[in-house]
């Protein structure tokens, strides 16, 4: 789904933002990112949703080598995403409808499919009855959950959350991550940066630590596989048939076949 290959960015400035990554986030995961201010999560957002590009690695998003995707392929690109931001970036001017409604529109959406689809997201995040209001009218938790139903409107695969609770309160900003773990039970990929510690104690979901532009942590990365030789004496292989014996010969034990292994652990090789 997502994959950072020894990622870095360097800005015009000299800022080294992020130092040979490597992630890779599997289709219908839930991952929060978190680390300090200036760690490099905004970044590693920006590489995502192409808004930037990296200075070496290769990154890869549903399968597409974007590294050097050309310009007007962009656009088709970020139409897999849906993007809830800190600030919710609602236009004051439309109302809860029309605010949902425009990121289908502008990608050409038929008039019946918009009110039937903005309809149902905006009862999906429990504002339906809200569809008149204008942001100004709203909470602040209320204007994040119209961010995310826009976000959600052309059923993206993957949603990124830029500090999606930054600027609500507590008991709302548990609201907005279980609704989020909602939406990753119907298989969206779900990545969220954020800075609540407690916040993503109470979920258990895969966490990456970035800090200093390098992962220094990450709860759901795979184990390194680890060989262990096995140390084979003549007399042994004198009792091993010919053929697994050139097998065996010179390798670890990550390498031998399970036949092999069959006949060194358990003894059951017959003598010729």
């Amino acid at each position: 789904m997502i994959q950072f290959k020894n990622v870095s960015k360097t800005y015009p400035n000299g800022t080294h933002a992020l130092n040979n990554v490597n992630i890779n986030i599997e289709k219908g995961e839930f991952v929060f990112i978190v680390g300090a201010s200036g760690a490099g999560k905004s970044t590693f957002l920006k590489l995502i949703m192409k808004e930037e590009q990296p200075s070496s690695g290769e990154i890869t998003i549903n399968g597409v080598n974007t590294t050097n995707m050309k310009r007007r392929k962009v656009p088709y690109l970020r139409r897999t995403m849906g993007i809830v931001f800190q600030d919710f970036r609602l236009i004051d001017k439309m109302t809860v409808f029309e605010n949902v409604a425009f990121a289908m529109r502008v990608i050409g959406a038929r008039p019946r499919a918009v009110k039937k689809r903005v309809l149902y997201i905006l009862g999906l995040v429990g504002l339906k009855d809200k569809a008149k209001c204008r942001p100004a009218e709203l909470s602040g938790g209320e204007q994040q959950r119209v961010s995310l139903a826009r976000a959600l409107v052309n059923n993206p695969s993957i949603i990124i959350a830029d500090e999606p609770t930054g600027n609500i309160d507590p008991e709302m900003s548990f609201e907005i991550i279980e609704l989020l773990n909602e939406i990753n039970k119907q298989g969206t990929t779900i990545i969220v940066v954020t800075h609540e510690h407690e916040l993503v104690q109470k979920f258990k979901n895969r966490v990456i630590e970035i800090n200093n532009g390098q992962v220094v942590s990450d709860s759901g990365a795979p184990a390194e596989k680890v060989e262990v030789p096995i140390e084979i004496s003549q007399e042994d292989l004198a009792e091993i048939p010919e053929e697994i014996a050139e097998e065996i010969a010179d390798v670890s034990a990550a390498e031998l076949s399970e036949e092999a292994l069959q006949a060194i652990v358990q003894g059951e090789v017959e003598d010729e």
